[in-house]
């Protein structure tokens, strides 16, 4: 093939295929040279786009590659089966959604929310306990199964000078805080979960009356316990100043409101307890600021157990004596690691007044070991203690903390 001659006419020429129809011509110094034409890459074969399902499950694939094999799945049906196959591998490669609520998550949420737009109805810092802890035990509850609900569980607690038990179930346990809670319903005018017919007793006779009517089984009693915890609060966030003085009878001793929210707040974490344990869940104990409140309360009701197993014949006698308000024989009760502080516990009269000049004993307890102690879930016997002074005195305490446990 020859080119064109002299006189072969300029429009008679035509290039090869593909060739430039640029006709360079001399070149100026300082002129640009163009950059060469690029030819568009050739789209990537079905083998290529097969070998790119993998990464592009696992979301792994750039842009372009996501771009050409969502394109390449419209068109080819083998490879659109890989596919979904292949997502729904990965699926199984997550991890499951845990139960577990991270100490303080709930109240965080809450400061995080309320700091942006303060509640105008605020739950009173007296039931914010109550509040997290039936929060806490409801989201282990909400996964139950129905075989769940019947898991064996055995209660615990501390009667005279020996441990007591009662063997229930999961759902047992519900109806106990349920018919417990009730009390302290009543106690403001609202219904009774047992009904008009409920009896005149304490704890242990209103459970005793639940377990043996035909009270909701299985799964069905979270409903009216967690129906019941909502408007307990919402009733005293609205309730105002003063409601927290209001007793609420517990048969044979009365607490003031405040408080008996922060026992119901203390044995709903000590029967949430109970239920993770049988059916092998790990949980949490409550916040440092909440388990420090639950364990004040413990030691301010100890001059008074400690009394009432006195006129028992359960505990020695006082040794002195003296005027209400007055200094009087005094233990210090060291509560170590989260929750923990120090209180000074009347020995002889819970109308003296507690002294560090009259201390003649001192009692050093992990937080969590008191607790359980005082849910008598451990004997006083078995409890890892660091005592100083008087025997007798320290013994007299440790059993009255665990004479604060019952059904």
């Amino acid at each position: 093939m020859t080119g064109p001659t002299d006189d072969t006419p300029d429009d008679a020429y035509e290039p090869p295929a593909g060739a430039s129809t640029r006709i360079p011509g001399p070149r100026a110094a300082g002129d640009d040279l163009e950059p060469p034409e690029v030819l568009p890459a050739a789209p990537p074969t079905h083998a290529v786009l097969k070998s790119l399902l993998g990464a592009w499950a696992l979301a792994a694939c750039s842009a372009e590659e996501t771009q050409a094999v969502e394109d390449h799945l419209t068109e080819c049906a083998p490879c659109a089966e890989e596919a979904l196959r292949l997502r729904d591998a990965v699926g199984l490669l997550h991890p499951e959604e845990s139960l577990d609520l991270k100490p303080l998550l709930r109240s965080r949420v809450l400061e995080d929310c309320l700091g942006k737009r303060p509640a105008r109805i605020p739950v009173p810092v007296w039931a914010t306990p109550y509040d997290t802890e039936t929060a806490r035990l409801d989201a282990l509850l909400r996964d139950f199964g129905e075989s769940e609900w019947d898991t064996p569980v055995r209660l615990k607690w501390f009667e005279e000078e020996r441990r007591r038990s009662h063997r229930t179930t999961v759902a047992g346990v519900i109806g106990h805080l349920l018919t417990v809670d009730g009390l302290v319903a009543t106690a403001l005018g609202l219904d009774d979960p047992l009904g008009p017919q409920a009896p005149a007793a304490g704890p242990t006779g209103r459970t005793e009356h639940f377990w043996n009517s035909a009270a909701p089984a299985g799964r069905k009693v979270r409903e009216p316990w967690r129906e019941q915890g909502h408007t307990l609060v919402r009733t005293v966030s609205f309730a105002g100043r003063g409601v927290a003085e209001l007793a609420v009878d517990y048969g044979g001793f009365a607490l003031p409101l405040g408080d008996a929210f922060l026992e119901r707040a203390f044995e709903c974490w000590v029967h949430a307890w109970d239920i993770a344990e049988a059916v092998d869940y790990p949980y949490e104990p409550p916040s440092g600021p909440h388990l420090h409140r639950m364990i004040d309360l413990a030691a301010r009701l100890l001059p008074e157990a400690l009394a009432g197993r006195r006129r028992a014949g359960l505990a020695a006698p006082a040794r002195g004596l003296v005027a209400a308000g007055a200094p009087g024989r005094t233990l210090h009760l060291e509560i170590e690691g989260a929750g923990g502080g120090g209180w000074d516990i009347a020995l002889d009269s819970p109308a003296a007044k507690p002294s560090r000049e009259h201390t003649v004993a001192e009692v050093a307890l992990d937080g969590l070991e008191f607790c359980q102690l005082a849910a008598g879930h451990i004997s006083p016997e078995e409890a890892a203690v660091g005592q100083t002074g008087d025997r007798e005195a320290i013994r007299d305490v440790l059993f009255a903390a665990a004479s604060l446990s019952r059904l």
